[in-house]
């Protein structure tokens, strides 16, 4: 953010080179997390572990068209990103809960105000084109 303007938006505080530079957009850290986060299931997998722990099979139960395997891989992407926690639980059979970790919690609040910014203009990004 400009430190004489603090009205400027920070995407917007820095020069961006003209033409980007195609490997510089993909080594960006922004589009990088929307490419992990943007897909159809970790934005709510996100959200449902920010309000308590799940087992798996009550998430799988919990989110109505998504298979097992769309599941899984989800899941063990967003541990592998470090947003998720998996801890298995020595009983027989083992059982699984799944969890936010810091650094998944310390998402929550920039992903509500993309949520909110979502629903408040939805009328507007949802209205057919010209």
């Amino acid at each position: 953010m400009s430190g004489t303007n603090t009205h400027v938006p920070a995407v917007l505080a820095h020069e961006l080179p003209n033409p980007v530079p195609r490997d510089e957009l993909a080594a960006c850290p922004v589009n990088d997390l929307f490419r992990r986060i943007g897909d159809k299931w970790s934005m709510l997998l996100v959200i449902m572990l920010g309000k308590r722990r799940y087992r798996y099979n009550e998430l799988h139960r919990s989110i109505e068209g998504i298979s097992q395997r769309m599941l899984t891989r989800t899941l063990r992407d967003l541990e592998n990103d470090g947003l998720v926690r998996r801890e298995v639980f020595p009983t027989v059979p083992p059982s699984v809960e799944y969890s936010l970790t810091p650094l998944g919690e310390s998402l929550l609040e920039p992903l509500s105000a993309l949520a909110e910014w979502a629903v408040r203009n939805s009328p507007v990004t949802a209205a057919p084109r010209p």
